[in-house]
């Protein structure tokens, strides 16, 4: 039986404002490194920079949605992603 492919992501949240219904942080997988901004009340997710960004946005924006209430500025999460990058 083959073995699914799976990278871990680390999330580090830098902000968490809920005035402006806005989460800010980083996110890496493997070599990658990414910042997004998530506006919950939008269901708005935005990544930069361009590069690579397909191979996180759809799990980074599943974890959000699953996780954001549980989420604190200044703390550190770990999610899978079903691919090897």
């Amino acid at each position: 039986m083959l073995q699914k492919p799976e990278t871990i992501a680390n999330l580090s949240v830098k902000e968490y404002c809920f005035s402006k219904k806005q989460i800010k942080g980083v996110v890496e997988a493997s070599q990658f490194r990414w910042t997004f901004t998530w506006s919950f009340n939008k269901g708005l997710l935005i990544v930069h920079p361009p590069l690579g960004r397909a191979l996180i946005e759809d799990a980074l924006l599943r974890f959000l949605l699953r996780k954001d209430y549980e989420l604190e500025a200044g703390n550190q999460y770990k999610f899978s992603i079903s691919a090897k990058f």
